[in-house]
């Protein structure tokens, strides 16, 4: 506890990194106050409730990443999902797309091409998202009075893809001028800010419990709990180091090269997309339950603590892991920027038998991963089947505890270098963040 108080003092020395943190606190709260912020036009007592039907689902999901935005008919209440959703479009298209391609190689000139695509693209997105998010979710009983129905359309969608757009902008400046990456750091702060409701939840509901044990029982979930975030931090941290050797060159009187490094090859390098994906499919079969031939079949899925859909979304977040990892880790590109740079795998021929020893491995290694990663998707559905409410359960693992843990640990490796480019010691001396050297 001592050397944590220290590394707090050391962080408040220095002026950047304490510049840093605080315009990141200050934007985030204004992004959590724009969250309470309704639209124009809708009467407040109507939806002092939040709107129904944002609990569960795909819906639930978009709810969560927007911090209950979502719910709330928020002017934020799209969030950053549209923007997430261009970039992943972006970036499927530089995999399969040549000219996509060529700009991905272009470095720092190309970068900034596809950030200006993906804006682009993301206000298509909400052209089309926020029509269908009024028409579609906003109870017309909560539109006040002297309001026509095309008036509150078109004013709520204008101004929700501009609350869009700048929550957009606060993440890129959260990016820029703050600590961490930005879009993320928003989808967490969106995410944790129903934990401690959660919490009180379900401490209120053990304590007052009737049944034996009610306040055992709930230092086993904490206990739980803090396993399953050690487990979650270990699937995000786990890499296989493979060893590359670079040719010894001479330029000059000076040598370089001629060391040996290590290619990291993530065991979960597709991240929470797989859950994002399994859980946009697993609303499918919700869509045949008025057919009286497949009612048996949306009835069997339509809860997220049934066998059935468990079993599913556990074998879909296996396949997507699988999909994910192929389509944005490329060994062919890899075993190229190896050979240019003189790099070689000992014992392997640098070219195409490199990057098929580097598919290999990453075929393996993505096996334990995915099944690793399916048993963190599906740790709510058996939490809650375990007596722990909805809410709480849901940070027993799949998006809400992946997106926490990641975006946590990348923040503190960024604080974590200021501190030992000042030469003070990290957030923790005993610790193994990733990008840790000599310690």
């Amino acid at each position: 506890m001592k050397k944590f108080i220290e590394t707090i003092k050391n962080i408040y020395k220095i002026e950047e990194l304490r510049t840093r943190i605080g315009y990141t606190i200050l934007l985030v709260l204004v992004y959590r106050l724009g969250c309470y912020i309704l639209l124009p036009g809708l009467d407040p007592e109507v939806l002092k409730g939040g709107i129904s039907g944002t609990q569960e689902g795909l819906v639930g999901l978009l709810n969560m990443f927007s911090g209950g935005a979502f719910g709330n008919a928020s002017v934020f209440a799209l969030g950053v999902m549209p923007y997430i959703s261009a970039s992943i479009v972006v970036q499927l298209l530089g995999m399969f797309v040549p000219a996509f391609r060529k700009m991905q190689m272009e470095g720092e000139s190309g970068r900034r091409k596809m950030n200006q695509i993906t804006r682009y693209l993301t206000i298509l997105i909400l052209a089309i998202q926020g029509p269908a998010y009024v028409t579609g979710m906003v109870p017309r009983n909560a539109i006040a009075v002297g309001w026509s129905s095309f008036t509150f359309n078109l004013v709520s969608t204008i101004i929700l893809m501009g609350g869009s757009m700048f929550v957009m902008w606060l993440g890129e400046r959260i990016t820029d001028r703050g600590i961490g990456n930005g879009i993320s750091i928003i989808i967490m702060i969106g995410i944790v800010a129903r934990l401690p409701y959660a919490l009180v939840a379900e401490i209120g509901q053990k304590v007052t419990s009737t049944g034996v044990g009610g306040p055992l029982l709930l230092v086993v979930e904490m206990v739980l709990w803090f396993l399953v975030i050690i487990a979650a931090i270990a699937l995000v941290q786990a890499v296989r180091k493979v060893p590359v050797q670079y040719a010894k060159r001479v330029i000059g009187n000076k040598q370089y090269g001629g060391v040996r490094q290590y290619l990291p090859l993530k065991i979960n390098a597709a991240g929470v997309m797989p859950i994002i994906f399994a859980q946009a499919l697993m609303m499918i079969p919700m869509l045949f339950g008025r057919y009286d031939a497949t009612r048996g079949i949306a009835a069997a899925f339509s809860s997220y603590t049934s066998i059935w859909y468990n079993i599913v979304f556990g074998f879909l977040v296996v396949v997507f892991t699988y999909f994910y990892t192929a389509v944005t880790v490329n060994p062919t590109m890899m075993a190229e920027d190896m050979k240019k740079n003189g790099g070689f795998i000992p014992g392997v021929k640098p070219g195409k038998k490199t990057a098929e020893y580097l598919d290999n491995i990453l075929s393996r290694v993505t096996l334990p991963g995915s099944i690793f990663l399916a048993l963190i998707a599906i740790m709510p559905a058996l939490a809650n089947v375990f007596g722990i409410n909805n809410q709480f359960a849901s940070f027993f693992g799949g998006t809400s505890l992946l997106i926490t843990v990641g975006v946590v640990l990348d923040t503190l490796q960024q604080i974590e270098s200021y501190l030992l480019m000042r030469h003070y010691d990290g957030l923790m001396k005993t610790g193994r963040l990733t990008g840790r050297s000599g310690m």
